[in-house]
């Protein structure tokens, strides 16, 4: 046999070693390890970094202008009576021109007094009432084939406003590349203070800062934004309205843009449980609403706007599956590793300062703590979705029932 050459034998008894397997199936799960741990960082610090480059390379800003477009303003509500009177005098107050300001209640098939109260305010506020109750995203229906703007603004009646918001958030129309415009999410607490809302909800509205500087927004603020009335020609009633309407404006060749000087006030969630089950109902809906445009994952027809729906939504809804992937292939692999025990070790103590955090809601332990839980329940939106749970129905976040003072 030639130097060299392979001894088919040898080979064939080389491949049943052991020591073989064992080796490449250490190798495998180091792979799936950093992979799922790749995955983790990227979601949370990888795009942003990206976008934060991007930026320094690639500017689109917005060219605001002043508007007085007619504008049709839309509330939607669900047994509403003990704010629907607050809110409806906030948006009566806004510095537009009355003559153009066209405001609409969408009552889902309200059961109290909301609707009395509403009727109380005619002819500057009209109702529209859904005769069944089929969610948030059917009432706005009603309102949209009613309202004769040429700018929808849409808000959720725990949303306050300051005296100039629908006058800055219009202005963003003037900009013809724009199709629809979000708002800043700001809560106050009982003493009408701007509050501390929580590292992730300023990591967010950073994030839109950035997308919104480099392209588009992947996401609305669905208590308060606005869109074109062409965008909400399609409007469907069993999908997310504010991801929705973003993806329509992509879909006819505009964007959506952040205005840093929109801003809605909330007061703060009364049930941290209840708002567990909001945020599942938000995953599982905008999972569906993904699934119907998954042409828009496509960079070849849809270029960078693509890779930002990839990052932002698709790899931050696998996030919790990757962390349930590192966590199992790290426990196999500290049996074989004193550096994958040591990582073992630091990996389960995260997880149980998360605990701590859960229990006893101390300091920067709600940190990992929301993390954990917010990953927890878009593992459970992930199994509705895949076991086809459709939620049309609409239950607003219960917070506490005054508006904020802005």
């Amino acid at each position: 046999m030639e130097a060299g050459s392979a001894d088919p034998a040898r080979m064939e008894a080389g491949s049943l070693d052991p020591a073989y397997f064992l080796m490449s199936a250490y190798v495998f799960g180091e792979f799936v390890f950093w992979s799922a741990i790749a995955l983790v960082v990227y979601a949370y610090a990888g795009y942003p970094l990206a976008l934060f480059l991007l930026s320094r390379l690639r500017q689109r800003p917005v060219l605001k202008g002043p508007v007085t477009r007619p504008v049709s303003f839309i509330i939607t509500a669900h047994n509403e009576a003990g704010r629907i009177r607050a809110k409806i005098e906030n948006t009566l107050s806004q510095h537009y021109p009355q003559s153009a300001l066209d405001v609409i209640v969408a009552s889902d098939c309200s059961t109290d007094d909301t609707d009395t109260i509403v009727q109380s305010f005619a002819p500057r506020v009209r109702l529209v009432r859904a005769t069944e109750r089929r969610g948030k995203e059917a009432a706005q229906q009603l309102a949209v084939e009613a309202a004769t703007g040429e700018i929808l603004i849409f808000s959720d009646v725990a949303t306050a406003l300051a005296p100039d918001a629908v006058q800055t958030m219009a202005a963003n129309f003037a900009d013809t590349s724009v199709g629809c415009v979000s708002s800043v999410d700001r809560f106050v607490d009982e003493q009408g203070r701007v509050s501390g809302e929580g590292a992730y909800v300023r990591y967010e509205m950073k994030l839109r800062a950035l997308e919104t500087a480099v392209n588009s927004l992947v996401g609305l603020s669905g208590s308060f934004f606005a869109a074109r009335r062409e965008v909400c020609r399609h409007w469907k009633a069993d999908r997310q309205s504010d991801f929705n309407t973003l993806l329509n404006s992509i879909s006819i060749g505009l964007r959506g843009v952040q205005d840093p000087l929109s801003v809605g006030y909330y007061r703060n969630i009364v049930n941290d449980r209840n708002e567990m089950g909001r945020k599942i109902r938000t995953v599982v809906r905008g999972l569906f609403v993904l699934r119907s445009n998954l042409r828009l994952l496509n960079p070849f027809r849809y270029g960078l706007f693509a890779w930002q729906l990839a990052s932002h939504k698709l790899c931050r809804w696998l996030v919790p599956i990757a962390m349930i992937v590192a966590l199992v292939a790290n426990t196999v692999l500290a049996l074989y590793s004193a550096w994958y025990f040591g990582l073992a070790v630091v990996h389960l103590g995260f997880y149980l300062l998360a605990l701590v955090g859960i229990v006893s809601r101390v300091g920067h332990l709600r940190i990992p703590a929301f993390f954990v839980l917010a990953n927890a329940g878009v593992l459970v939106a992930w199994l509705r979705f895949l076991r086809g749970d459709r939620i049309v129905s609409w239950t607003p976040s219960q917070r506490v029932n005054t508006l904020p003072q802005v």
